[in-house]
């Protein structure tokens, strides 16, 4: 079975919120349509603490977008973004959500960021959708949503580890940074991933 992951499509990532990416909006009516053309449908939810570790608010004299280490590891900072329980973190009204079967939070824990819908990014923690997808006999996914060189990149290669045949649908994401975006795209395919464009 093939599963479409929508990933992120969250106010604070969309024009108006807190780290937006530029035209998310435009695939509002993209993903909804998309729908139709999967059995099984989850999403993913940015769901932080007010304090994580990742905000640049948490460390002094640093700026939205330097990058810092962290635990050994370089880590962006952002700006505070899709907190719990604030509006920013929801999804957005006009996503249809009649088909979304589960939706999987990630970033909860404020030690460590977590970009992939299925693994924080030391790996350490499972949000549980690797096994949700295989307890629903799912082989193939097509992950589409925000942003496409953080969330969605690392969630179709997550899948790719998981031994899913793992595909980007590239008409249905965009990227922060455009020339990043084209690079990890070509790192996707060369590690076997797969990218969707629109028929």
């Amino acid at each position: 079975m093939k599963s479409l992951i929508i990933v992120d499509m969250q106010y604070d990532f969309l024009p108006g919120g807190a780290l937006p990416v530029a035209g998310g909006d435009t695939l509002i009516p993209v993903i909804n349509r998309l729908q139709a053309d999967y059995e099984l449908v989850v999403a993913t939810q940015d769901w932080h603490p007010a304090d994580h570790k990742s905000f640049a608010s948490q460390h002094k004299g640093k700026s939205p977008f330097d990058v810092t280490e962290w635990k050994g590891a370089p880590q962006t900072l952002w700006p505070d973004h899709c907190v719990q329980g604030k509006p920013g973190a929801d999804l957005h009204r006009d996503i249809d959500q009649r088909k979304i079967e589960a939706i999987f939070r990630k970033g909860m824990d404020a030690e460590i960021d977590s970009y992939s819908g299925f693994f924080d990014n030391g790996h350490l923690k499972s949000t549980g959708l690797g096994d949700y997808l295989k307890g629903r006999g799912v082989e193939e996914v097509h992950v589409c949503g925000l942003a496409a060189d953080f969330c969605v990149y690392f969630t179709a290669l997550d899948a790719l580890e998981l031994g899913l045949k793992s595909v980007i649908v590239d008409h249905a994401t965009l990227p922060i940074d455009a020339v990043a975006y084209a690079r990890t795209k070509q790192q996707f395919v060369e590690w076997g991933g797969e990218l969707k464009a629109k028929n």
